[in-house]
């Protein structure tokens, strides 16, 4: 395997079995719920999602915090002591400030250890859209790929991820300012449901609005179908807060309408988990742009 260490944000919603089969580092972000500050670690150990979304649904607020540039240099640090470079690819930065306190604390790095590199890879994508871009970067790494083709190939294809998702509450990402006001109107209309996606420069906006919960699923698959390229040859991941059931839906339409190579879901953290609440499901997979 190529010399270099991949590492990545709690934010990708990677599965504790990928991280492991990967050989990626998560760096846990943290959430505060009541006054306690928790980890948000791949297996959850600090707290289950089922506990998260169970205190979201009773009234509870949660608040998060961005990764500090101390963080990123112990993160870093060990893996260039040891002689490997890392490829770091983060959170998009126009939904947090996490991606600025990394280039920080590479810069740091840089001075303190001129013969080692960390690459940073801006992923513009959230949760396991940005897992998914981790996800081929590992198997680039584990072909024999080097840290810049491996970043190459992140910065390109990053341009023809598609992540699509729906919520049954706007107002969760009002609060936490990842929508303006005027798209969060969107939930307010009785019986709507908005889908929103992620655009080129990595900011969070609206895409469609249909009528009822199950046909802003069935608009998930709809883009899906008309939009993915090569199925067969691709995985896709599906994320939900705490809505097994709708994730079932999506998993079984999706393997029936495009016959993909693979399929995993997973439950979408505290992290994001606290600015979409409960009930929120996306779909992340390649295709030929965003849109």
């Amino acid at each position: 395997m190529a010399s270099y260490q991949i590492v990545t944000d709690s934010t990708s919603d990677l599965t504790p079995k990928l991280v492991e089969e990967l050989g990626v580092e998560v760096i846990p972000m943290e959430f505060i719920l009541g006054d306690e500050v928790y980890h948000n670690y791949p297996d959850a150990r600090e707290m289950s999602s089922k506990e998260f979304y169970a205190r979201l649904r009773a009234g509870e607020m949660s608040k998060t915090n961005q990764i500090n540039t101390v963080t990123f240099v112990e993160t870093f640090e060990p893996f260039l002591q040891r002689g490997l470079d890392v490829l770091y690819i983060g959170f998009s930065s126009s939904l947090s400030g996490t991606y600025e306190r990394a280039l920080e604390a590479i810069a740091q790095l840089k001075k303190k250890y001129p013969q080692r590199r960390v690459v940073p890879v801006d992923s513009l994508a959230v949760s396991m859209g940005e897992g998914l871009l981790v996800y081929y970067a590992a198997l680039k790494q584990q072909a024999g790929a080097s840290i810049d083709e491996a970043a190459e190939w992140v910065s390109v294809h990053r341009y023809s991820l598609s992540q699509y998702f729906t919520v049954d509450d706007l107002n969760h990402l009002k609060r936490g300012g990842r929508l303006s006001a005027a798209a969060a109107l969107f939930g307010s209309m009785l019986g709507i449901k908005p889908v929103l996606r992620i655009d080129d420069e990595g900011h969070l906006i609206p895409a469609m609005k249909v009528r009822g919960r199950r046909q802003s699923l069935d608009a998930l698959l709809n883009q899906m179908e008309k939009s993915i390229q090569d199925p067969e040859k691709q995985t896709i991941f599906i994320v939900h807060c705490d809505a097994p059931d709708d994730a079932k839906y999506l998993y079984k339409q999706a393997k029936s309408r495009v016959k993909p190579k693979e399929i995993i879901v997973n439950d979408l953290g505290p992290i994001l988990g606290a600015h979409t609440g409960p009930g929120g499901i996306a779909i992340f997979y390649l295709s030929g742009n965003r849109g």
